[in-house]
């Protein structure tokens, strides 16, 4: 089955909320009505920096997504997009649907001039890691959260 890639449009909202939110659970976090309403008003608004695309099959079916945005980087004084989130349905993985998504967010980054994309995988991943291992390469960095 093929599988394209586009912007999220508006009419999107019902189809891309069961992926967010499998994505979310997957995550180890859970989705309400709230927060699912925010991350799409961000989406939406054209001020804001959040991006999002979605992988579409043949019947039309929403079946990943991407969102990004991009940054300042201070050390080399240009723009980084960061992908916040990257999630294909169990059924198209190992398809190169989550490639297809990557190369979407690195048009995005040649349309900013940024210098880098970056992401983190959870390292319980395999696919997710196996596919990172192939685009990109590993960061020196250790990444730490802060909850507030």
């Amino acid at each position: 089955m093929n599988v394209t890639v586009r912007d999220v449009a508006e009419n999107d909202f019902f189809a891309w909320l069961p992926l967010f939110d499998s994505y979310c659970s997957s995550r180890g976090r859970g989705l309400d009505d709230t927060k699912a309403l925010i991350v799409w008003s961000w989406i939406q608004d054209p001020r804001s920096a959040l991006r999002a695309a979605v992988a579409v099959d043949d019947e039309g079916t929403l079946v990943g997504l991407v969102h990004a945005h991009p940054e300042p980087r201070t050390l080399d004084a240009g723009i980084g997009i960061v992908i916040d989130d990257l999630f294909v349905v169990e059924a198209h993985r190992r398809n190169g649907v989550a490639g297809q998504l990557l190369d979407r967010v690195r048009a995005m980054a040649v349309e900013l001039h940024a210098t880098r994309v970056t992401w983190s995988n959870d390292p319980g991943d395999a696919d997710g890691l196996r596919l990172s291992d192939d685009v990109a390469r590993r960061s020196p960095a250790i990444v730490f959260e802060m909850d507030l």
